[in-house]
């Protein structure tokens, strides 16, 4: 039986609503004894059960894991994994020879907080971003395994940036960690093919150093648009990263690529995609530079931009600084894109509203007196759900713009 934990008088009405966060003002008290990362069962003030979740220190004491009094165990993770391939097979994402890169579970929206699983190919890469998830690896990447049979021969952990180190968790040896001591490795398989397939279009996939788990799978619909809009523009595709939306737009047709990030590892890696997939083509050129300086002394040549920062906000007290920052950079875009441009602009920051995000790009067009039409409002793909009882979980907010 799991230890408890016991809410303050009405606090359990928002999981009630099946909201999956039980926040740290909401608790009364709980046993001594729990640890962070462990399993508990969450009580009402009168001692009814209301929820089993994971243990942690901060701000957020419990994520849910099940609305039902249940033991979290290889049946619970198997049923949750095969629910999540289920829904991408259902919509035409697994399973799909001209695309074999997804997100398989997306953390709250597939009901499993603190849990990203990204599949690469025949590889999985597992992300924990709480203790709770990071002591259930062994028996996720298991349950993986069992589940997607022949699809996954490979299974690597990738958390040691993204846990919260409260817990004693330096102390532990992964059985997989890597010769040079990180904690990242495989927990199955082990493969040094680094390459996926994205609706027809080839990357390279750094999991092992990477961002993220390698790739951002989240703006792979967004850039099949881009490419319907690429035919003969002229492209600067700034925040490149790993250049995605430079190889859709070299596909698209445009007439000139170029590709922008203050990494000179970003550049590496742009400039190995776009090889992978457009050999010897001289309308593309990186560039390792600082945005800003780049878009003041060469934005006037482009009549396509796409504005893709990393997080401004990762937490709510940057907020303001973050809307500030989305204000400068767009100024600076509207200032300078081509008459009839379009602008493709994003922010991943999950503080940072649909409306914040709006506000800060109109600011930007009326500081930059620019006449603007908005083409589309983009958000994630579907194999980045949003669980309807949490809204927090709608991270990505995009605009196309048209600016005359």
């Amino acid at each position: 039986m799991y230890k408890t934990l016991q809410l303050k008088r009405g606090k359990e009405e928002s999981l009630k609503r099946f909201h999956p966060w039980v926040f740290s003002g909401a608790v009364e008290r709980m046993d001594e004894s729990i640890e962070e990362g462990e399993t508990v069962r969450v009580l009402t003030s009168a001692g009814q059960f209301v929820a089993v979740g994971h243990y942690q220190i901060g701000s957020i004491s419990v994520r849910v894991i099940s609305f039902d009094d249940i033991t979290i165990d290889h049946a619970y993770w198997t049923e949750r994994i095969s629910s999540a391939l289920a829904m991408r097979q259902s919509i035409g994402i697994a399973d799909n020879a001209e695309n074999n890169t997804y997100r398989l579970i997306h953390g709250e929206g597939d009901g499993i907080p603190g849990l990203i699983i990204d599949c690469y190919d025949e590889t999985a890469v597992i992300q924990a971003h709480s203790v709770g998830i990071h002591l259930c690896r062994k028996d996720i990447a298991k349950a993986l395994v069992e589940v997607m049979g022949e699809r996954i021969r490979n299974v690597y952990y990738k958390s040691e940036t993204t846990l919260p180190y409260k817990a004693k968790l330096g102390e532990e040896t992964y059985e997989a960690a890597s010769a040079n001591g990180l904690k990242n490795g495989f927990l199955y398989g082990g493969s040094e093919k680094n390459t996926a397939v994205e609706n027809g279009l080839t990357f390279h996939v750094d999991w092992l150093r990477g961002q993220k788990t390698g790739f951002f799978i989240d703006q792979r619909e967004n850039r099949s648009l881009l490419e319907r809009y690429a035919k003969d523009k002229r492209v600067l595709n700034m925040f490149c990263y790993t250049g995605g939306f430079s190889v859709y737009a070299m596909r698209g047709g445009a007439k000139q690529v170029h590709s922008v990030d203050s990494s000179a590892k970003a550049i590496e890696l742009t400039n190995a995609n776009v090889s992978l997939n457009f050999p010897d083509d001289n309308r593309h050129e990186a560039f390792c530079e600082d945005a800003f300086r780049f878009l003041e002394k060469e934005g006037d040549n482009y009549d396509l931009i796409i504005l893709d920062p990393p997080a401004f906000a990762k937490h709510r007290a940057a907020l303001r600084n973050a809307l500030k920052g989305y204000t400068r950079l767009n100024v600076k875009a509207f200032e300078h894109i081509k008459k009839g441009g379009i602008l493709f602009t994003f922010s991943c920051s999950q503080v940072v509203t649909k409306d914040n995000f709006r506000n800060a790009v109109f600011t930007a067009a009326a500081q930059a007196r620019r006449s603007v039409r908005i083409l589309h409002q983009l958000h994630q793909p579907a194999d980045h759900p949003i669980n309807i009882y949490h809204p927090e979980g709608e991270y990505l907010k995009g605009l196309v713009l048209y600016v005359e």
